[in-house]
């Protein structure tokens, strides 16, 4: 069945939306033995095309009548050969209820972006990255995101299946606790990036659980792409060695941000660009639900994952995103350049993040990964860490590391401040280990290396370098492998968050 391409163009906060003519179940075109009331299934197909500069989202309404049990889904589109150079068609799916498609409103039902392509929801079970829950009567509207179209456009079709029956009940959700037995007040070795099978992952819960304990993590973030469907899949995989934190990476066409340790059950709406206007009470929802604003890879050279909505919000800033790149180079000098803003009393300081973004093998969980300390082993604990910047990053829960700066009596490690007389000498020291050989130390401050020696062998040593606070008023250190021929610095085995240095 062929409908118009085109019924109506809107405009949701900025962002093109585009209208589909409606798809209708009349129980008049029902086949025989099929009933509200009964069993049986109906399908609907429609097909179209979207031309390039296609709207962000086109919607296709589906007028569900009563007494569905399960609404089944499943598309597909086109994808023709392009010039060289040029994008072809990519073209993301989900569904809201018939609570609206409100922009940060109650009826998302679930995401799967371009990772599957069908899914079904009950109330006893969804696939997932999608919302188990009663298939009410109403108007239910399926959500294409054309990521990229093609010159000569992107031709889709959609299935829709509702299977009639008595509905049976949702089960609740397990949650994560949001505390682990920890060690006290300790260094805590945690991953806050990764991917399952409920968004574009390739690993179940239980086996990113299984690799975070190998990895040595005391505790992850589950971080699926516009879904909070993972939030209740992690039932009987934490521990009083690991906690899990809820979370989302947000994926939006101007970036992507990690909304890490929110409430659970909590969804972060996506459907919006940097020039509409709504990333701010989106950033104060997640604040609002417990979490903290971590913009993702900011330098990501994929479609859309590229920062645009500033800083003003963030809370941290990943700074270095699974093997390390020259994507993870330039976003350290970026933060290492806001740092320097925030010396000069420009706004607060931004603490730096690492996580893994695995999202299947042989991408390694916990590569690299966040250490903060905190005063024990739950979430406003761990992210009260990771906001103050209490916390440095490593390539593996091999590498140990411990920095300070002292002077004037007085001493402070990562994330504090050290108030010491203007011209009196302070020390940084270093201690790392667990680092292969080859491997150089760099102590930095606002104006850039001043310091930089190389490791033995053995991967570990420990080093001082005098400073004062008229000359330096921060101070970080880095630990890197070897240099390319070219002179260009290593990939980083470790960094650690500034301590400030203020003269009194």
């Amino acid at each position: 069945m062929r409908r118009r391409d085109v019924l109506r163009l809107s405009v949701i906060a900025g962002a093109g939306v585009l209208t589909l003519d409606p798809v209708t179940f009349a129980h008049a075109d029902t086949p025989p033995g099929t009933s509200p009331g009964g069993g049986g299934e109906v399908t609907r197909t429609v097909s179209g095309h979207l031309p390039t500069g296609a709207a962000d989202y086109v919607y296709l309404p589906v007028k569900v009548p009563r007494g569905v049990r399960e609404i089944a889904v499943s598309y597909t589109y086109d994808r023709p050969s392009v010039p060289s150079g040029t994008q072809g068609n990519a073209c993301d799916i989900g569904i809201f209820d018939e609570r609206g498609t409100q922009l940060g409103g109650g009826g998302f039902r679930g995401w799967s972006g371009g990772a599957r392509t069908e899914f079904a929801i009950s109330a006893e079970q969804a696939t997932p990255g999608y919302l188990a829950g009663p298939v009410n009567a109403g108007t239910w509207h399926i959500v294409l995101g054309p990521y990229t179209v093609a010159p000569q456009g992107l031709d889709y079709s959609v299935t829709i299946t509702l299977r009639y029956g008595k509905a049976g009940s949702t089960p609740r959700p397990a949650y994560p606790a949001a505390r682990a037995k920890g060690r006290g007040r300790a260094w805590y070795r945690g991953d806050c990036h990764l991917h399952t099978v409920h968004s574009d992952g390739k690993r179940t819960p239980a086996e990113v659980a299984a690799a975070a304990r190998a990895a040595g993590l005391d505790f992850i973030t589950t971080t699926e792409h516009n879904t909070s469907s993972a939030h209740g899949a992690w039932a009987g995989l934490w521990g009083d060695d690991l906690l899990i934190l809820p979370g989302e990476e947000v994926t939006t066409r101007n970036g992507h941000v990690l909304a890490i340790g929110v409430e659970p059950g909590t969804f972060i709406d996506w459907r919006y660009r940097a020039r509409d206007g709504e990333w701010e009470r989106f950033a104060h929802r997640i604040r609002q639900a417990g979490g903290i604003v971590v913009p993702a890879h900011p330098h990501g050279t994929s479609i859309g994952s590229f920062w645009k909505y500033g800083y003003d919000q963030a809370d941290a800033m990943e700074v270095w995103n699974s093997t390390y790149s020259p994507d993870d180079e330039m976003s350290i000098g970026d933060w290492d350049n806001q740092l320097v803003a925030a010396a000069r009393g420009r706004g607060r300081w931004l603490p730096a993040m690492g996580n893994s973004d695995a999202h299947r093998e042989p991408q390694v969980v916990g590569l690299p990964q966040t250490v903060v300390l905190a005063d024990d082993l739950s979430r406003p604990a761990i992210l009260a860490g990771l906001r103050a910047g209490r916390s440095w990053i490593a390539e593996s829960s091999k590498v140990e590391l411990d920095f300070a700066v002292s002077g004037d009596g007085r001493r402070a490690g990562i994330g504090e401040r050290l108030a010491a007389r203007r011209d009196r000498p302070v020390t940084a020291r270093l201690e790392v280990s667990g680092v292969g050989s080859g491997c150089t130390v760099r102590f930095l401050t606002d104006q850039g290396p001043l310091f930089t020696a190389a490791l033995p062998d053995s991967g570990k040593g420990a080093f001082e370098w005098q400073t004062t606070p008229s000359y330096a008023t921060y101070v970080r250190a880095e630990v890197r492998h070897a240099a390319a021929a070219d002179g260009t610095p290593g990939p980083m085995a470790a960094l650690t968050n500034p301590i400030w240095i203020d003269a009194r």
